[in-house]
């Protein structure tokens, strides 16, 4: 079963939230606020987004080009995880 059909809940939630945070944006456009709180409105959302990104670019690669589990000690399992990393590291 794909990664993305086991935590579709969980997956949807976190869509459903970046929806909110996305929305704050607008209102606060809209409502005229500060410059700045936009631009934290804005910075979470991204963020959020980013994450989410990095979650499901983790399953894919675990699920769908390796699976570390299977030999943790191989060269393949090891740069599979070293990618893991970065994409974490570039995208939160």
């Amino acid at each position: 079963m794909a990664h993305t059909i086991r935590d579709k809940k969980k997956l949807i939630n976190r869509v459903r939230r970046i929806r909110g945070q996305l929305d704050a944006a607008e209102s606060a456009l809209e409502r005229e606020l500060d410059c700045t709180d936009i631009m934290h409105t804005l910075a979470a959302g991204r963020g959020a987004l980013d994450s989410l990104m990095a979650e499901v670019m983790e399953g894919h690669i675990k699920l769908h080009l390796v699976d570390p589990d299977d030999h943790p000690t191989s060269a393949q399992a090891k740069a599979a995880q070293d990618l893991i990393d970065v994409i974490k590291t570039y995208l939160t």
